[in-house]
């Protein structure tokens, strides 16, 4: 199998038009398409999708958010309305999604002043393989965890002659 790349991330939403909301007001994201309502049967959701049979998506929408992978969003109905909350970063299925910015420091200060759930920083890395770089965590509304990171160059572990990342202001 010949993998290009990641093509998306897809992850579900308590409310889609506020994320959709949030990922074009703080990311600049473009919605690129929409399906509306999957009219499927129980089995479908069982069997492709390893959900309850009595779920259903009600609308996905994908994303574009500068040069990198889409991000494509569900909402789903049928869930009931007490969800167990996110995972937190350290447990086994917790993660982020972190996307480069020119500038890690003004786009905290940007942040800040929209209103954005930020945690303390910026950090800038000084040593080590992450030598170079700059992030900053936050949470979107409704609580997922997002990271912002910029570089000032290659990272320590390229100067130490690692491979080097995949990053989308060069996109390479």
């Amino acid at each position: 199998m010949k993998t290009y790349g990641m093509q998306h991330v897809g992850f579900t939403v308590p409310d889609l038009e506020e994320a959709v909301r949030f990922f074009e007001t703080v990311f600049g994201g473009v919605t690129v398409l929409s399906t509306g309502l999957i009219d499927v049967d129980d089995e479908f959701m069982q069997r492709r999708l390893g959900v309850p049979g009595n779920r259903r998506i009600q609308d996905i929408k994908v994303l574009r958010v500068g040069n990198g992978s889409n991000l494509e969003l569900f909402q789903y109905s049928g869930e009931p309305a007490s969800y167990e909350p996110l995972k937190r970063n350290s447990q086994p299925g917790g993660f982020h999604l972190a996307f480069q910015v020119d500038d890690a420091y003004a786009a905290a200060q940007r942040l800040r002043m929209s209103g954005v759930d930020v945690l303390d920083g910026p950090t800038d890395v000084q040593s080590g393989p992450m030598a170079g770089l700059t992030w900053l965590y936050l949470r979107a509304p409704w609580g997922q965890f997002l990271e912002i990171v910029s570089m000032s160059g290659p990272l320590g572990h390229e100067h130490d002659g690692g491979p080097k990342q995949w990053s989308p202001v060069t996109n390479s």
